[in-house]
């Protein structure tokens, strides 16, 4: 499962998922979907909560998990909702760690 893996360094030599391989990881995702932004495919989920407070733990609780992974994604803090995107920045696409920490960010999901 790819929440049980960790992430490898990615460097600007690694090379980007084809769309294929981006299309079977996405199935092991639950409502994540791959935007195209400037020509980068981005993994994007928007998460809903009660409220700012919870929206905000949710959002520590990424940027807890970028910090270990040494992978960090654009996080969007709203009131009732946080928006994760996942991209590899220096391959311009998406990598494997891509869609391991959209694994884990599931795992943070509480029942609201």
């Amino acid at each position: 499962m790819l929440n049980e893996l960790k992430c490898e360094a990615c460097t600007s030599d690694a090379v980007a998922l084809t769309p294929e391989q981006q299309q079977n990881l996405l199935l092991e995702l639950s409502d994540w979907e791959i935007i195209v932004r400037d020509d980068i495919p981005q993994l994007e989920k928007t998460y809903r909560f009660k409220n700012f407070k919870m929206a905000w733990a949710f959002s520590n609780q990424v940027a807890e998990l970028a910090e270990e992974e040494f992978h960090h994604p654009s996080i969007l803090l709203e009131w009732g909702k946080v928006t994760v995107t996942w991209w590899s920045h220096s391959i311009k696409g998406l990598h494997n760690n891509d869609f391991i920490c959209a694994a884990k960010c599931d795992e943070f999901r509480p029942d609201v």
